[in-house]
């Protein structure tokens, strides 16, 4: 039975999404936000999917994408 850390639970995930997409990671990253988002997302978290669709909207095809491949690539290597 493999155990998870406070760092891999999706309010974690949520909690980074909810940094980039208000700047208190410096500035304001949607493409970040996004990535946080839908990894919480995955990881059954409804609040994180509501945000996404939140954040998506104020973002491009090409920056919702950039964000889909950079969660999908977090989640192939974790």
């Amino acid at each position: 039975m493999q155990t998870s850390s406070a760092g891999d639970m999706p309010e974690s995930f949520f909690e980074r999404g909810l940094a980039f997409s208000a700047g208190r990671e410096g500035r304001v990253d949607l493409i970040e936000a996004h990535k946080w988002f839908n990894i919480a997302a995955a990881k059954g978290d409804r609040m994180a999917a509501r945000h996404r669709e939140e954040v998506a909207g104020e973002m491009s095809r090409e920056q919702i994408a950039q964000a889909l491949r950079a969660a999908r690539e977090w989640i192939s290597r974790h």
